[in-house]
């Protein structure tokens, strides 16, 4: 990969980093704003969210009292062309309750723990690369 190859699929690293990020920050604008505004967003569940419009709302129905975090590992993106990227990556989720006390540890989590995958189309917009497509399926879990 020459620099600008190696450039464009960091960029696509940061853009998907950036949406676990802006989730657990409840940024939900700011997740919306990471997806094109043609996106597609299947859900682990196989719903399928259309439109960036579509996806901001979904997201603002949650839980406020949900709290979470993203861990992303074995990230690989393949650069399709110079506008089009596939990214998967590996997702652990713990969740919590941001009513629960806090402690020098943190909340207390949820029992139950997920890995799941991110599987992500992403453009080359005027405004950076965003995520055209996602995929978020769950592979694991333990109570």
């Amino acid at each position: 990969m020459d620099a600008e190859q190696l450039a464009a699929a960091q960029a696509c690293r940061d853009v998907v980093v950036a949406s676990a990020h802006a989730v657990d920050a409840r940024d939900f604008d700011a997740f919306a704003a990471l997806f094109t505004d043609d996106a597609v967003l299947v859900r682990p569940n196989g719903d399928a969210l259309h439109g960036r419009a579509a996806i901001l709302a979904a997201y603002r129905q949650r839980d406020p009292a949900r709290l979470t975090r993203h861990v992303i590992g074995s990230h690989a993106v393949e650069l399709l062309d110079a506008n089009t990227a596939r990214s998967r990556c590996y997702v652990v989720v713990w969740g919590g309750n941001a009513n629960d006390a806090p402690t020098p540890q943190g909340r207390p989590a949820d029992a139950t723990h997920m890995v799941g995958e991110f599987a992500d189309e992403l453009a080359r917009t005027a405004a950076g690369w965003r995520i055209r497509r996602r995929d978020a399926s769950f592979a694991l879990f333990r109570r």
